[in-house]
This record gives C-alpha cells, structure tokens and sequence, in this order.
C-alpha cells in the first residue's frame, strides 16, 4: 500500500491519480465540532486543567481550527496559567488563548491620544451593536479597544454558536453590514470618517465580490460564475484569466458590488441611529473599562426575534436604500 499527501490535489497530473495508481482520495477537511473535542480531549491530557474547563465550549469557540491551530491553543493556554503562577489551567486561560491566536498579543504599551481613544471605542462598539441587531449573525462576545497585533487598535470578537457550512444570501448581507458598523459609527458621531476602517472595506467588498461573482446571488447577472475560485502557487494565478464576458457586464459587476456596499453602510447607520443612546452608552462604559462583555453591557445581547428597537423597525433596518445604490444599465 502506497500512501501520499498534497495540500493542492486539483493540480496533479491525472496519470497519477488514475485507476490502478493513487485510485483512491480520501479528503480530510478541518475538524468540526465534534471532531475539535476530540483533539482537544488528546492535547489536554499533557496538561493540568480546572474543573471548569469545558472542552464543549472550548470547541465551540474555535471553529475553523485545524488539529495544529488546537494543540498550539492548549500550549498558549498552558502558558497563560505559567505567567499568572497558577496550579491548573482555567476556561479563562483557554479563552484569552483564543483572543490571542485570533487577534494577536495586546500591546499595551501602544499609547493612543484621547480622541483616538474615542474613534476607535465608537468604531467597535458599532460594529457590536449592530451585530446584536441582525439576525443570522454570531452573538458578541467581547468588545475591547486594547491595541492587538501589528495594526488593530481595537476589536469585537464574535463567538459562533455552530459550524456553518452553508450560508445564505440574508446573513452574507448581515454580516457586510455588521463589518460598516465601525466606519457608520465615525460619521455618526464625528460627522467625519477615518482610516480605521480599511481591513473592514476590504472584507465587505470582497464578500460582495463573491455573492456578484461567483455564488450568482445577482437577478440582473443571471445565475453564472464570473471569476472561478483560483489560488496562487508557484506563480499561477499571477497572471489573470482572460474575461469571457464583455466590457458593459464588467460595468455591472463592478456597480453590483458597489451597490451592496452602499446598501451595508446605509443600513448600518440607520440601525445605529435607532441605537443612538445604547452607542453612548456603551462607549462610555468602553472607554472606562477597556474591555467589555454583554454581561457588563445587556445591550449587546443579540435581540430577540419580534423584539423592536426604538426607531425604525427591523424590516426597514435591513431594506436597501435606493437613493444610496447606482442602478445597472
């Protein structure tokens, strides 16, 4: 029996993966929620763990971990308990072990100006309400405006409460807009923006290239791909794929993720101007505390379906707004 293994199967040359050669694949996807307990269960034999360790909750929050991203989390968590002196590792040093793969390491010593300070608590307490405020988007489960990693001076983590493997059209627009909730804070309260919004853009506009380009997810571009999936390695990809698709549907398609854009940020505003107060509120309490979670704050709590928001109600929170989105032609 010959056994062998590539990260890259669509780019072996079929003569080698013919009958009679290596005739049978065998995928191994990333670990699901069940698979995650499992390994977590193996890696957490070489350490000493508290009572309260929940290895249930603890895959909970890691989906999309690979069998290597879950040992290195048990060995950060481990030596999380180290520096505090600890005897046992708690469910709190698996936590800020997530915090830390996920985010980066805090950087206290980055110090902010006061008006900095105010952007960015603004900016991700956005982001955290409107993500409270739609459905089909994973419930907050910290906000923090502690400098992380190379170039995040803040951040909302969010905790999914299952694995998803299909996702529909609905919450990829829930979740473009939960991503303009930061910039759609700035304009409201500092009647200007910034540049802390750029990683936030990139993300939406590229979920909006996906639902335009490749899921078909358009009426007026017709159910087609327009940009198949490719990966770069050893330089393919480099080079784009000739256009088989004529220079007025490139127009659409360039209008189509623009208008979804627009609509994400329009709609992210009118949630946080009917959210007005909890937004004060909340950054306040941000600023002071540094690090907040729905316990210290209830409004974070995703709402509630049928439950109403001071304001304009759900349905007309989630309409796009015409004047905000060009028209194809």
């Amino acid at each position: 029996m010959l056994l062998a293994a590539t990260n890259r199967p669509e780019i072996l040359d079929p003569a080698l993966t013919r009958a009679g050669r290596f005739d049978r694949q065998i995928a191994l996807d990333r670990p699901d929620k069940n698979a995650r307990i499992a390994i977590l269960g193996v890696h957490i034999k070489r350490i000493k763990a508290g009572k309260d360790v929940d290895l249930e909750q603890v895959a909970g929050i890691t989906p999309g971990f690979s069998g290597a991203d879950l040992a290195n989390l048990v060995n950060e968590a481990a030596l999380g308990a180290t520096r505090r002196g600890a005897e046992h590792v708690t469910m709190d040093d698996f936590t800020r072990a997530v915090e830390r793969l996920v985010a980066g390491i805090e950087k206290r010593s980055r110090v902010l100006s006061k008006k900095e300070r105010e952007v960015v608590a603004h900016h991700e307490m956005g982001h955290a309400l409107v993500a409270s405020a739609l459905p089909g988007v994973d419930p907050v489960h910290k906000v923090s405006i502690i400098p992380r990693g190379i170039g995040a001076l803040g951040y909302t983590m969010q905790r999914p409460t299952e694995d998803r493997f299909v996702i529909q059209r609905g919450e990829l627009l829930n979740r473009m807009t939960v991503l303009m909730g930061g910039r759609a804070a700035e304009e409201i309260v500092f009647g200007e923006i910034s540049t802390g919004a750029a990683d936030d853009i990139d993300r939406a506009t590229d979920i909006a290239r996906q639902m335009v380009t490749r899921f078909g997810m358009i009426e007026g571009l017709g159910q087609r791909v327009y940009e198949p999936q490719r990966q770069a390695f050893l330089g393919e990809g480099l080079i784009g794929k000739p256009k088989d698709y004529s220079d007025q549907t490139n127009r659409e398609i360039d209008l189509a993720v623009k208008k979804l854009v627009d609509d994400a940020y329009a709609n992210a505003k009118k949630t946080l101007n009917a959210r007005r107060k909890d937004l004060d509120e909340g950054t306040a309490l941000l600023l002071a505390k540094e690090t907040i979670t729905p316990d210290d704050f209830p409004p974070l709590v995703n709402i509630a379906p049928g439950q109403k928001l001071d304001g304009p109600s759900p349905d007309e929170v989630l309409a796009p707004e015409a004047e905000h989105a060009p028209t194809l032609s």
